[in-house]
């Protein structure tokens, strides 16, 4: 069941630079411990049953595992990878550096982006990492319907355990972790050291919204059964789980055209 209850960063009224600041700690996570990387099989497959070499990211936030999943694709999958990032409330600052680092190979959308309405023009196969469970189960269907009927793939990618270990660890580790980290955090932000370290509202937002999210996870079951329901001739759709180095649960989703 999709547990639903509010995020702080999915709220219009939120400040930006407070979201981009849990975004970037989140992306700290996902390249530092390699979090995503067991999904690295399923993408590939699906990139390539779809022949593509182009991604467009919806609900990149701060760019998430996107990072440490073009490095792996670009050498080990195809050297010729683009990826562009997009958001609802996109991290123009975040997306900048990212771009600059990957000498232009990750590009980025600096307009809002819906997931559930992607404009025509913007072309690619679909990815969301981390981002599903935002979306209650009306949204997340019309999230897969976009994409199919705009003819492209999706993958998507969501972890974490629903459990109250996972939500323990959430709760004891985040404070560590941003409390230690916070000023390694690229690109550098003054802001992100006065509301972490004086004015704690990263921390308490990041740790409320963590717990949320794992409440708010969908199986991949429940995954495939939305996907059934939109399309289950011209489409194939694959769910299933993978688990990373930590024990961490990654629920997966993946469709794309019937040959």
């Amino acid at each position: 069941m999709n547990f639903r209850a509010f995020e702080f960063e999915d709220q219009t009224w939120f400040p930006g630079f407070i979201r981009d600041s849990m975004t970037d700690y989140l992306r700290f996570l996902f390249r530092t411990f390699n979090l995503y990387n067991p999904i690295l099989p399923v993408l590939k497959d699906a990139l390539a049953k779809s022949n593509s070499n182009h991604i467009l990211d919806l609900c990149s936030g701060s760019g998430g595992a996107v990072e440490m999943i073009y490095e792996n694709l670009k050498h080990t999958f195809n050297p010729e990878i683009k990826i562009t990032l997009s958001d609802l409330f996109p991290s123009v600052l975040t997306y900048e550096y990212l771009s600059k680092k990957t000498q232009g190979d990750i590009t980025y959308i600096s307009t809002p982006v819906d997931a559930t309405a992607v404009p025509s023009g913007l072309k690619g196969f679909r990815t969301i990492f981390s981002g599903f469970h935002h979306f209650e189960k009306e949204k997340a269907r019309q999230v897969l319907k976009n994409a199919v009927d705009a003819g492209h793939g999706i993958a998507i990618f969501d972890g974490g355990n629903r459990s109250f270990w996972m939500i323990l660890l959430i709760i004891v580790a985040h404070p560590v972790l941003l409390f230690l980290y916070t000023p390694f955090f690229k690109p550098f932000r003054i802001s992100r050291l006065v509301f972490t370290y004086l004015i704690p509202i990263i921390p308490v937002c990041t740790i409320w919204d963590g717990v949320i999210s794992i409440l708010r996870l969908y199986s991949p079951d429940e995954m495939l059964q939305i996907a059934h329901k939109i399309d289950n001739v011209q489409y194939t759709w694959i769910s299933g789980k993978v688990r990373n180095k930590f024990g961490m649960s990654i629920a997966y989703l993946t469709g794309y055209p019937k040959d």
